[in-house]
Formats: structure tokens, sequence, C-alpha cells
């Protein structure tokens, strides 16, 4: 029997609504759910990844983490696409002239900073052995944890451009998540490599440029010259490009 995701969101939306208010619609109540549920695996699965690399090994491990994780985080996104408008307008602010060239850098900037992903794409794959790496350069001296401070600036952006209860939601939903990633990732780095990661965790910061304001680190140009950087500007700007048709055919998966 196949699962029907539409039938599912369908009838969660008919019992919540039985207990929603008009201002917080069962669309709210759903992307928390799917946020939470998305939560729990993703961390769940990089808590048990020594026990599963264990009895899997970590290529096969990594496949099955990637198996969970990509459609889980794409029906997010979906849903999210087709739900964005949905709720209480708290702000409309597309109208100012200067919010949406704001809100493309903004998304720019935040892809920076989500980029470090991008640095062992052969790892991600499960072509070499997925590692837990320890890094001290680039981005990473700006903050511990770049991938944190993207989602926030891209909860940001997009919060202020579509100014709903739904985005809003989302958003909130979205930073809190990866708040407690930033603690369950220092834990597994010290799991991992111990009195190395306590040495960097002194020298770096979770909040962005703290450790190079207290003089703990100084930035370096030359470490971002890296080829990831140009694939993300590329990303970027494709994604600028196809935006709308992007839109239109999210518009029509039917949930």
């Amino acid at each position: 029997m196949s699962f029907d995701f539409s039938t599912f969101t369908e009838l969660l939306s008919k019992i919540v609504a039985m207990l929603t208010p008009l201002w917080f619609p069962a669309s709210h109540w759903i992307m928390t759910g799917l946020l939470v549920g998305f939560a729990i695996a993703h961390s769940g699965l990089a808590a048990l990844r020594p026990w599963g690399e264990s009895k899997l090994g970590a290529r096969a491990y990594r496949v099955l983490f990637a198996l969970v994780s990509i459609p889980f985080a794409t029906t997010l996104l979906l849903y999210f696409f087709n739900h964005r408008y949905e709720g209480v307008q708290l702000w409309q602010l597309q109208g100012v002239s200067w919010m949406q060239p704001t809100v493309w850098v903004l998304s720019f900037i935040s892809f920076i900073f989500l980029y470090p992903a991008t640095f062992n794409l052969l790892e991600i794959a499960a072509v070499q052995k997925p590692e837990i790496h320890l890094y001290e350069t680039g981005i990473m001296r700006i903050s511990r944890h770049p991938q944190m401070v993207g989602q926030v600036i891209w909860c940001v952006a997009h919060t202020l451009w579509l100014g709903t209860s739904f985005t809003l939601v989302t958003s909130i939903g979205l930073v809190l998540h990866h708040c407690f990633a930033v603690w369950h990732g220092d834990r597994r780095w010290e799991r991992k490599h111990g009195e190395a990661f306590l040495v960097v965790k002194e020298r770096t910061s979770v909040i962005p440029f703290l450790a190079v304001i207290r003089g703990q680190q100084s930035l370096k140009p030359h470490e971002f010259l890296r080829p990831a950087y140009v694939g993300v500007t590329a990303f970027v700007l494709g994604l600028w490009w196809a935006h709308p048709t992007l839109m239109r055919l999210t518009a029509q998966v039917n949930f």
C-alpha cells in the first residue's frame, strides 16, 4: 500500500481545524508537526551515527541518512511554498522598493554560511568514507556553526518579505531546530575529537564575529578563495533566474 501524503494532510487538517482558532489555521499545526518530525529524524539519525556506522558501515549509513532526510526536507519545502501566504498578514513590505534586493542579498549571504557542507561532496555522496571533520578555517573563523547562522539569515529575509503568521511559525521552528543542532553538534564533535575540539571551541564562537572581536580569531581572505564559493554564487544566480518557474511548479503539487 502506497502512502498518500495529500490524503494524510487533508485528514490531519480536518482534525486540527476543529481545535484551531481562525487566526492559527491547520496549516500552521501541520508545518509545526513536519518540523518536529524532521528534527527528530535528522538529529536523531545524527545522534545514532556511531551505532549505525558500526552496524552498517559509514557509507551505507550516510545513504540511509540521505534517504530519510532529503525526502523529508523536500516535503517541508513544498509545503512551505504552497502555504506561505496563509494565516494572518502581520505586515506587508513587498511594496517597499528596497525590500526585494535586501531579501536577495540576505539570501545570498545565508548560502555563503550554509555552504561548508559542500567542502566534502564525495563524503556527502558516500563515495568517500564520511567523517566528522573539525575545521577552524574560513567561514568557521566567523562562526563555529555557520549553517545555523545561514538558516537564521534565510528565515529573517523570507519572514520580512512574506510577513505571514505561517512564515513566522516556520521560521521559529527552523531556528529552534538549528539552535538545538548547535548544542548537539558540539556534543558530537567533543565525543569524536575530545580535547582537540575543546581547544577549537575555546578559540571560536557560535555568535558571528564574536571570536574575531575578542581577538581569538583573525580573518584570512585567502581561505575564502575556494571553488565552493563559485558554486554558491552560481546556485544563487540560478535560483534567482528560476524562482518564478519553481513557484509555478511547486504550486502544482497538491498538498
